[in-house]
């Protein structure tokens, strides 16, 4: 349990330097890379190819592994349908993102370099995630 604990610590740590040094923090630049009608910023194309290339090349290889180092199994989603709550879900997000500028990761790695704004954000994120299990969870039981 300590070892997943560290990686995970590790893995996010190595994220969020990540989403600093390409700027993803920073939501004037995310705004302005969705503003393809305004002031667009195409740069942040790098990181999203790198996150493109780097899936394609790995994705399928990793399951050659039997399992995970410090897991089980591989936790994979249990359903591939495209239905009315994926849809849904991608627009909300996408929309949180296009009227902010944050999204979850960029949102907590920017807690450590500008407080109040993210602090914001991932406070309505947070309340949105208890809403919906409240509203869903209610709903399935």
């Amino acid at each position: 349990m300590m070892k997943q604990i560290l990686a995970a610590l590790v893995s996010g740590f190595i994220f969020g330097i990540g989403l600093m040094v390409s700027q993803m923090t920073n939501p004037d630049k995310v705004l302005n890379f969705l503003d393809v009608t305004g002031q667009w910023d195409p740069s942040l194309l790098l990181v999203l190819g790198g996150a493109v290339v780097t899936t394609t090349l790995f994705y399928r290889r990793i399951f050659l592994i039997k399992t995970p180092l410090l897991e089980t199994r591989f936790y994979l989603p249990e359903t591939t349908v495209i239905d009315r709550a994926l849809i849904l879900g991608a627009l909300l997000f996408g929309i949180g993102w296009g009227l902010i500028g944050y999204c979850p990761g960029p949102a907590i790695a920017s807690l450590g370099v500008r407080f109040y704004d993210p602090l914001i954000a991932v406070s309505a994120m947070i309340v949105g995630m208890i809403g919906y299990q409240f509203i869903f969870q209610r709903k399935n039981d």
